[in-house]
């Protein structure tokens, strides 16, 4: 017997045959539902809008802020240590316009927009010059020059120089700016010594500082000197040690000098001392390097010329640094009164003529057996002898 289902199919009803052109007809697909009418609100979508926007606002921002900070913080395209100078009166934008030019940072915008949330408080970027070292990050490069640790240079001002020769080394300076006045401060007035400065200090600068220092050395060690010297204002002070430091320049030795100098002032003896001679025939300029002091030298008479004028000359005759103007306010307690080279770069001391012309003898025998190109009318390293000398008076 035929099953139900055979006829009927799934047994939901009868299965109703179809043509083939209605077999190939599509079925109607029902209707999607219809939008509420809040979904279809204007309000809505402009909201929905801006919604997006804001996110996509927010990632792009993001993406900037990392990018702007990765950039900061990152090394740079700086390939080598190389100066920096920053301007007196630039700003963060000229600053940054000037890095990028020089290859030092990659992007200027990123220096100028970033760096002053770094300079809060009343931090700046300071004038200067500085060094920028090899793949400096523009973080790093704005801490240097926040820092003000720009680079220092120095000039060297020996002891012994007269203030015209130091002069000459402050126009020298090729870092140094500026011109020098016309007047030059009064010799003995600057302070020997190494004056360390950055680009774009003025020479004149320099000059009052070697100024202000050697005042307040003077000062400091004229307060402290022997009551009993023979000199009596700081002018005179500062002339005896001018003298003295042209005469040595070992340390162990100057106070031993100043003490033959200090004996004949007080012996009312003349000073008889070589450098006073050079400084009366050329000045501030100095002795040309070739030029040796002849003995005819000694008959040329000027205001410094120690072998015709008794006591001190009218002014130094150099800068005197420290360790001679200490020698000449405490000098060693002696009874010399001469002294001559003794052939190892110091001299020897006497009390008496006599001794001091058999020490003269043996530096003359030295440099003979060195066989010395030195004229033979040259002076002596020290006191003069013979007939050139002047004996001890007998009642002192």
């Amino acid at each position: 017997m035929p099953s139900d289902r055979g006829a009927y199919g799934t047994g939901k009803g009868p299965i109703i045959p179809k043509s083939p052109n209605e077999a190939l007809k599509p079925e109607r697909v029902p209707d999607p539902p219809k939008r509420s009418k809040k979904a279809r609100s204007q309000l809505v979508i402009f909201l929905n809008f801006v919604m997006t926007m804001a996110v996509a606002a927010c990632l792009v921002g993001a993406g900037g802020f990392y990018y702007v900070m990765t950039t900061y913080s990152d090394p740079g395209p700086l390939e080598t240590n190389t100066h920096f100078i920053v301007r007196d009166g630039a700003g963060v934008s000229a600053i940054a316009d000037s890095l990028e030019r020089n290859g030092i940072i990659s992007d200027a915008r990123v220096f100028r927009y970033v760096t002053p949330t770094y300079l809060e408080g009343g931090k700046t970027l300071k004038a200067g010059e500085y060094e920028i070292k090899a793949g400096a990050s523009m973080k790093e490069i704005m801490e240097v020059l926040e820092s003000g640790k720009s680079i220092l240079y120095s000039v060297s001002m020996p002891e012994g120089l007269t203030v015209q020769q130091m002069m000459k080394r402050l126009m020298e300076d090729q870092i140094l700016e500026g011109e020098l006045p016309q007047e030059q401060p009064p010799e003995g007035s600057l302070r020997p010594d190494t004056y360390k400065f950055s680009r774009g200090t003025k020479r004149t600068e320099i000059m009052a500082q070697m100024r202000a220092a050697q005042e307040r050395l003077i000062d400091q060690i004229w307060e402290k000197r022997d009551t009993d010297l023979p000199v009596k204002t700081k002018q005179e002070f500062v002339t005896l040690a001018s003298i003295v430091e042209k005469e040595t320049g070992k340390d162990d030795e100057r106070a031993h000098v100043a003490s033959v100098f200090i004996n004949r002032l007080n012996r009312g003896m003349r000073l008889q001392s070589d450098p006073t001679i050079l400084y009366g025939l050329f000045g501030g300029a100095g002795r040309p390097a070739d030029r040796p002091i002849y003995r005819s030298d000694i008959d040329k008479e000027t205001p410094y010329n120690t072998y015709h004028i008794k006591g001190l000359p009218p002014t130094p005759i150099a800068n005197p640094g420290r360790a001679a103007l200490e020698a000449v306010a405490n000098p060693w307690r002696t009874r010399d009164l001469y002294f001559v080279a003794d052939g190892t770069g110091g001299h020897v001391f006497a009390q008496t003529l006599d001794d001091h012309n058999a020490n003269v003898r043996r530096w003359r025998q030295i440099r003979a057996e060195r066989a010395s190109s030195t004229p033979a009318d040259e002076l002596v390293d020290g006191q003069p002898d013979g007939a050139d000398a002047e004996r001890a008076p007998r009642n002192n």
